[in-house]
């Protein structure tokens, strides 16, 4: 793989750590803050709701820049929001400098995989993203549970000021190491890119990565409890299995990107179905501590094997608007994390409880896998000889 992937994944990083370290910190910044721990939780959803809205707006912004320069610009803003986050002297401000940051998310990972594709030949382009988002797997691996015993010995504001030097690093590397593009008079304006949201298969793979990667939020959200409550770990267990869980991230970005390189919808559908069966027998799995280790590490695996063929698709579906797609699609993810959560709440509090999870964890994922098939069917209807599909 080309150098230029690699300053791609430390940009993955950085931003992995940002977007998931406050859950680990938030006790200590609602008590720094003075607000309440509900409150301090508006920093994770105002975070995602600033993915969603800024992907499409960053996109509509820079549309006439060269790629390089946008994922440039992006990492700065990334970095001077973290800083900001570090400085922050009180909660709104916190708040504030929390959505900025999060602006450069998805705009990043959307043209950062089209960047990636652009340096490979086709049949390495799921691998290429897949390598890209090791960033993200590795910053819940090594950054996440690093930045957050940080915080939590020199203060939540000292993990924010080393983020921020993973930022500068990530603008000097691909600074350095990206290769120069530029605009030409012929690329799509926005205007003409939204138009890609009319089109059928770009909407079923943004609604396959909604409701398929979402299906582990319902379950994953509320797995410290989880873990405690029902499989009746002690408290101080939880990080460590989390940490096989990140392992299991890694191992899937790696497999998901090989396997979407060789078959791309067969992929798809295989590991979302595999992510759905994961879900159903965690209920199962949870009857013995091993057990229930190993499922959470086959839900690492199963789960982010998804993610470089959802990529993938829609960029495939989306050639004539590849920018405003695979941005569209980092937002998609952050929608089925939202929606997981909030679907895991009801289970909670008007369902069976913690016990109930698994089982509207797989039913979101079932929605997903519909999807998947209905669209590969579209695919076989419009071409029958369609190779590798």
């Amino acid at each position: 793989m080309p150098l230029a992937i690699y300053a791609l994944t430390i940009g993955s990083f950085g931003i992995g750590i940002t977007e998931f370290v406050i859950m680990g910190l938030l006790p200590e910044v609602g008590r720094d803050m003075g607000v309440t721990l509900s409150q301090a939780g508006y920093l994770v959803s105002g975070y995602a709701l600033g993915v969603m809205i800024g992907a499409p707006l960053m996109i509509g912004v820079t549309g006439h820049m060269a790629r390089k320069h946008v994922l440039l610009w992006l990492m700065v803003i990334f970095t001077i929001g973290n800083l900001a986050c570090a400085m922050a002297p009180e909660y709104w401000s916190l708040l504030l400098a929390r959505v900025v940051t999060s602006f450069a998310h998805g705009a990043f990972f959307g043209i950062g995989s089209v960047v990636a594709t652009s340096l490979v030949p086709r049949e390495k382009q799921a691998s290429a993203i897949a390598l890209m988002f090791t960033g993200l797997t590795l910053a819940n691996v090594l950054g996440v549970p690093l930045g957050t015993w940080v915080g939590q010995l020199y203060g939540w504001r000292t993990t924010f000021a080393l983020v921020t030097v993973v930022g500068v690093l990530a603008v000097m590397t691909i600074g350095l190491l990206l290769p120069r593009d530029s605009r030409h008079s012929t690329a799509p304006s926005f205007a003409n890119e939204l138009r890609v949201l009319r089109q059928r298969q770009v909407m079923l793979g943004l609604g396959m990565t909604v409701f398929g990667f979402g299906g582990l939020f319902v379950v994953f959200t509320y797995i410290a409890p989880v873990l405690t409550s029902l499989a009746g770990f002690p408290g101080q267990a939880v990080s460590p299995i989390l940490l096989v869980f990140g392992v299991g991230l890694v191992l899937g970005n790696w497999a998901g990107g090989k396997a979407a390189d060789q078959r791309l919808m067969p992929t798809l559908i295989g590991t979302i179905a595999l992510l759905m069966l994961c879900l159903l027998g965690f209920g199962w799995a949870m009857q013995s501590q091993v057990m229930t280790i190993i499922a959470v590490g086959l839900l690492g695996v199963v789960s982010f094997a998804t993610v470089p063929a959802m990529q993938m698709r829609v960029l495939e579906k989306a050639s004539a608007a590849p920018n405003l797609a695979a941005a569209l699609n980092i937002g998609a993810f952050n929608l089925g994390n939202a929606i997981g959560a909030w679907l895991g709440g009801l289970v909670i509090d008007y369902g069976n409880g913690l016990p109930g999870l698994h089982y509207a964890g797989a039913l979101m994922a079932l929605v997903g896998l519909l999807l998947a098939v209905y669209s590969a069917a579209l695919d076989r209807r419009s071409s029958p000889l369609l190779a590798k599909e």
